[in-house]
């Protein structure tokens, strides 16, 4: 089984290759690439995303037929795609962080800053924080309700069907950190920095 971990330019990833790398203790082929080729090619494929909405729209973006190619993969050929961080965000039609921005639109919504109350919540949401799993996910497989998982975020996506909604968790209000829409996941928290937890995430994704 090949796996791509989409490398666009946005931000340091070692710590999910390294993850991954982990997991798959060499039963599974991970690649790093921008190659649409071998994206192509792949059987999965991971999203990830540090920055910006913007910063990371416009990297994916810099690179010619990647955001086409990936909407072929996910949307056309129906195959699992997991999108980390602003990963999962670029799912949105539109983020509003420095500058309204166009999403890749695979999941209706838009990515906007967590009201912190006027300054009662500390932005970023930092550190680690319970999950409220409300939708058997696959992806949650083994994994406890309540779990702890690792979050870096100003901003949230909100979307327009509540059902693609998998887990949340309470920051100032519920908000969305798990997404599912038939083959395609996304995760607003770190599961790369979130321990145990997190690999078992993993896991669950390369097992689908």
């Amino acid at each position: 089984m090949n796996v791509t971990i989409v490398d666009y330019q946005s931000g340091n990833i070692s710590s999910v290759i390294n993850s991954f790398t982990e997991v798959a203790k060499g039963k599974v082929n991970i690649e790093v690439t921008s190659d649409i080729k071998k994206i192509k090619l792949s059987d999965k494929i991971v999203l990830p995303g540090q920055g910006s909405f913007k910063s990371c729209v416009d990297s994916l973006n810099g690179i010619n037929g990647l955001a086409d190619t990936l909407k072929e993969f996910a949307i056309t050929n129906k195959k699992p795609l997991l999108g980390i961080c602003v990963g999962l965000q670029m799912f949105a039609d539109v983020g509003y962080e420095e500058a309204e921005t166009k999403g890749l639109g695979w999941i209706s919504g838009k990515v906007s800053k967590i009201d912190n109350q006027n300054g009662k919540f500390k932005l970023p949401h930092i550190g680690w924080n319970e999950i409220n799993i409300i939708k058997d996910s696959k992806i949650f497989k083994n994994i406890k309700n309540n779990s702890h998982m690792y979050f870096v975020h100003s901003y949230e996506f909100v979307p327009e069907d509540k059902s693609v909604i998998s887990a949340t968790t309470d920051y100032s209000s519920n908000i969305v950190c798990s997404v599912e829409k038939e083959n395609i996941f996304g995760t607003q928290f770190h599961p790369e920095k979130s321990d145990k937890t997190g690999l078992n995430l993993i896991q669950n994704f390369l097992n689908l």
